[in-house]
């Protein structure tokens, strides 16, 4: 079985962080591990708080999976400092982890912030990551511009590029039926689902990086990866979960179940 690791924050509820991660590498047969890097008193509608772990924490967990259990792929959410960015980019720089899926989770829902010094995210990480999936309102953040249509959704894209991402996925779920720009290998691929209006949407974006990142250790190339990553997604969203007072989760083993 191949092994997969993510590095996110823990959610109580079951629907987001390395709870959704697990569920989605187990729905693709894979083997899945984690390393906490907060863990987040969250529920379907708000977040009461977030205790962050400390980066020797956080660095001796990735230490203990990689010298018994290497990933083939690993998935990173939630990095709620710059001490747990800067530890988790030297220790997957030192043991040459591969086929690595940054979500650059940045906020709750309900608005709650789950990470500070956001400014430092892609100066502390793009060299060791393969793709970055930011949604509109966090590249927003990440490229200082505003996002109002397809043409700055691969604008943004460009700009996370030339600061040295490999790849970079913008995903337009927050504007309706809005298109997700792939700019891999100096062109762009465009990802269009239809809309599915839905409140239970909790994870989403957890659950598509994850599914990137277990496309990726199967051996898919980026754009095949992104490509079955947004099929299945598609499908964990049309059979939600209706649980919960507010933002329902997705089910991930509806292909499965």
């Amino acid at each position: 079985m191949i092994p997969v690791l993510t590095i996110a924050g823990s959610d109580a509820s079951g629907g987001a962080g390395i709870e959704a991660d697990i569920k989605t590498f187990c729905a693709h047969g894979l083997y899945g591990m984690s390393v906490i890097t907060s863990v987040v008193a969250e529920n379907t509608f708000r977040v009461i708080n977030a205790y962050d772990m400390s980066a020797q924490a956080v660095g001796d967990q990735i230490e203990a999976v990689f010298e018994d259990i290497a990933p083939k792929a690993v998935k990173i959410g939630m990095l709620p400092n710059v001490c747990i960015m800067q530890i988790v980019a030297e220790k997957l720089e030192k043991l040459n982890a591969e086929n690595v899926v940054l979500d650059p989770v940045m906020q709750a829902k309900n608005g709650f912030n789950l990470m500070s010094e956001r400014e430092n995210l892609l100066s502390k990480m793009l060299d060791v990551i393969d793709i970055i999936t930011p949604n509109i309102p966090e590249a927003e953040i990440l490229t200082n511009t505003k996002i109002s249509n397809e043409n700055d959704m691969k604008n943004a894209a460009l700009i996370i590029a030339k600061k040295g991402a490999k790849s970079v996925l913008i995903k337009g779920g927050h504007k309706n039926g809005t298109s997700d720009f792939l700019y891999f290998e100096g062109k762009f691929f465009e990802y269009k689902t239809k809309f599915i209006n839905t409140k239970n949407t909790h994870g989403t974006g957890c659950t598509l990086s994850s599914a990137i990142a277990s496309n990726l250790a199967l051996g898919r190339k980026m754009n095949e990866a992104v490509e079955n990553a947004k099929k299945y997604i598609q499908g964990a969203i049309e059979n939600s979960l209706d649980l919960g007072h507010g933002a329902g989760p997705l089910n991930h083993f509806y292909n499965i179940c």
